[in-house]
Formats: structure tokens, sequence, C-alpha cells
């Protein structure tokens, strides 16, 4: 009788998807995962490489080898006559933002979490916020993978550009990245000020506030009039910072936004009804407040509450349209929706499935506490999304498939042409990839 097969049993961060693994590796160079791949595919197993975990979908999930990249960390080497950094593909955001700032360097762009790999936030699309300023993808100058035979390759504008056109935004569906070469800038300050405004009166001039500001983003509470702003700027080389005193920072990033939080949405769970008036004493307790510090720690903040997500790009003049939209449909349905809605730009790039390609984004994010039923919120958004010629973040919740996406991304099967390329057996398939590939 043949022994059965000890599988591990693997969740992700929100809880959103989970599988029965064959095996798990936790390659300390590049020569181990050429041997795992390489190992992989003569017992007929795929391979996904994971980060944290932290993507929504199932882009990084597998039945067969999973690849822990948290031993490939660092940064390798910085070029500052060419403003790279070369950095190992696991490392996490929070980690390279720290060396770099070590070296005097800085990402020029961040999203508000930091829990992810580089490899996982690029190869999914993660972005900021800002109307001069791209995702983390379109930063990348160079990559090194594993193929599906083993093989390595670097890839650059001048070393097969399709991979590297491909791979800055890959779905890990090309191979498993090991290095990645990223533009930085010197490292600056953000001057932030968060203040709550009306809804309305700030959706007649949020394309001025998105114009005018550096970093822009507002979080709008369901079942109020209210959001909270945030607008972050650069500031002059020799301002001196001024952080939030630690008992500020204490009190609204970690009391308010995180355990409060948590307390509130729970008692959301079990109490639907008590949801109005919640979000109404939230969206009051946030009060405004204005600090100047390193950029990483005003773009980031912690998230310790767990929630599923759904996000959205949209051309950027349809983001009125779009969270009026979403604002009538919970008005008009038996839906309580106990977290913000969070909105954001960014510029227009020439990353193939970027969803900000070729043309200037807004970002529609909803969210679920993890413990709620998603109802019918998720779909209803989707629905106001695709009417508005959306496309669904990569690594968020959508249940599009490729027919529709091969409508909204002029190169999409040229990234498929290089998928047939170099993983013709689908090697780093799964079905998620099945779904949005073909």
């Amino acid at each position: 009788m043949t022994p059965a097969v000890r599988r591990v049993e693997w969740s992700n961060w929100a809880g959103t998807e989970s599988t029965r693994l064959v095996r798990v590796a936790t390659p300390r160079n590049e020569a181990e995962v050429v041997d795992e791949v390489r190992a992989a595919a003569a017992r007929g197993l795929r391979v996904k490489a994971i980060g944290a975990g932290h993507s929504f979908t199932g882009v990084a999930v597998t039945d067969g080898l999973q690849l822990r990249l948290g031993a490939l960390t660092g940064v390798m080497s910085i070029d500052a006559t060419r403003g790279e950094a070369t950095v190992r593909a696991g490392t996490p955001l929070h980690v390279l933002n720290e060396e770099l700032a070590a070296f005097g360097y800085a990402l020029p762009n961040l999203g508000d979490i930091d829990r992810q790999s580089i490899a996982g936030a690029t190869g999914t699309g993660t972005h900021g916020t800002g109307l001069r300023l791209t995702g983390l993808s379109a930063g990348i100058r160079a990559l090194r993978l594993v193929l599906a035979d083993g093989s390595v390759v670097t890839c650059s504008p001048d070393q097969d550009p399709d991979l590297y056109q491909a791979a800055r935004l890959g779905l890990g569906a090309l191979g498993i990245v090991t290095e990645l070469t990223l533009a930085v800038v010197p490292a600056f300050l953000l001057h932030a000020v968060e203040r709550p405004e009306p809804l309305l009166s700030l959706l007649e001039q949020v394309d001025d506030a998105a114009q005018d500001n550096d970093h822009f983003e507002f979080y709008w509470f369901p079942h109020t009039d209210r959001t909270l702003t945030k607008r972050n700027n650069r500031v002059p080389p020799g301002t001196p910072a001024k952080p939030l005193p630690a008992w500020r920072e204490r009190l609204d990033d970690d009391l308010l936004s995180n355990r409060l939080f948590e307390v509130t949405n729970r008692i959301a769970t079990r109490l639907p009804r008590a949801t109005k008036s919640i979000n109404t004493l939230a969206s009051r307790a946030l009060s405004e407040r204005s600090f100047t510090d390193v950029s990483h720690r005003v773009f980031v903040t912690a998230r310790d509450v767990r929630f599923a997500e759904s996000e959205w790009a949209f051309p950027r003049h349809a983001l009125r349209d779009a969270l009026l939209e979403l604002r009538d449909w919970i008005d008009r349905h038996d839906e309580r929706i106990s977290f913000p809605v969070e909105c954001r730009v960014a510029a227009a790039d020439d990353v193939w499935l970027s969803t900000a390609y070729e043309r200037e984004s807004a970002y529609i994010a909803v969210h679920r506490y993890h413990r709620q039923q998603r109802g019918g919120y998720f779909d209803a958004f989707e629905a106001i999304a695709t009417a508005h010629g959306g496309r669904p973040h990569w690594g968020k919740m959508h249940t599009r498939g490729a027919d529709y996406l091969r409508k909204s991304y002029p190169r999409f099967d040229d990234f498929v042409a290089v998928r047939d390329r170099v993983d013709p057996e689908r090697r780093f398939g799964n079905p998620y990839l099945e779904r949005v590939l073909g």
C-alpha cells in the first residue's frame, strides 16, 4: 500500500484563501530556488512563491510546492549614480524601507501597508496615492527570475524586454523572482495634514485636491456624510522633522484605529443595526492632526484588524460618480458596512498589466471585517466598477475572468504570449491564473 502523502495546511492573512500543500520549502539562495523548481517539475508539482500572504485572491495559492522566500531578504547594492537599489525578492517592505533609509534613500511612493514582500507587492500591482506617481511595479528597472525549466534569466528594457515588461507585474505566472532592481530617491520628509471633511463638498473639489498635493487620499465612512482626508507633501531639504507625539500616535493609530476598531467591528458583527451609530462616532473621533516625518512613516499605517478587500481602478474623473453610486446602493439596501471606503489616485504608467496602464487612475477600495458575511456588497461594487470601465486589483477580491480583462488591457495578449513562451506547461499556474489569464 502506498503511504498517504502528508500535506501542509496554509491560509492567507485574511482567511479568504486556503489550501493543502504537498511540500513547503524555504530556499536560502537562488541556487536552492533552482533546485526546488527542478525537483517539483520532476514530480509533476505546480510551484508558487509566497511572501506575507497578504493578497486576498488566490494569486499565490498552490496545491504543490510552496516556496517561502523569507530567507531571500535585504538590500544587495545601491547605485547612487543611477538611482537604483538591487534587493532580494523576499524582502518585506518594512525591512526594505529601513535598510534604504540607513543608506539615505527611499522608495518614491508606498501604499499604507508594509507587511508584503517586495516581489509580492510588485507582482500584484501594489500602489500608493499621488497623481504624479506610479505604482511600485513601474519603478522596476530589472529582474532576475528562475523559469519553469530551472534556468535563471535577467531581464530589463535592454535584455529580453518583453519578459521584462510582463514580469514587472507578473502575477507569479512567469517564474520565481529572486532579485529586483528598483528606482530609489534620496530620503525625504513628508508634511502630513489629516482632517475630517463632509463627503459632498469634498467630491466637488476632489480633482483639485488630487492635483494640488503630492499625495492625496480620503476615507468615507458609510452611512454617514463624513470623510477623513490625508494630504501628504514633500518639504524643502533641511526642514526639521516634527513627528507626532508618542501619546498621540498611540491614541490614534493603536487605540482608536486598531484596538477600539476591532472591538467596534465585533459589536457591528453581532449587532448590525448599531453600525451607523458606530461609524458616526468613529468619524468624529479622528480629529485633525498634522506632523512632519520620514516618508515611509507617513505613508504606512498599522493595520492589525483583519478584513477582506476589493479594489478597482477607474479613469480618474469617474471617482465622484462611482463613489456616489456606491453610496446610493448602500442607502437602498439592508447591509451595514463598518469599514471606511478608501479612495486614492495614481499616474498613468506603461506596465502591461498595471491597473493604471496608459491612464490616470482613481482607486476605490471596499472592505469587510473578516468575521462578517460579505453579502451583496462586493458584487454590487463590482457591477458599478465594470460599468465605469474599471480594472480590478490583481491581489484583491473580484470575479472577472480573461474575457473581461482582455478588453481592459491592450497588452493582455502580449503578456499571455510571454507566459506561453516561458511556462508552456503552466508550472506556475493555479486556478486563479486560469480564470484571469485563460
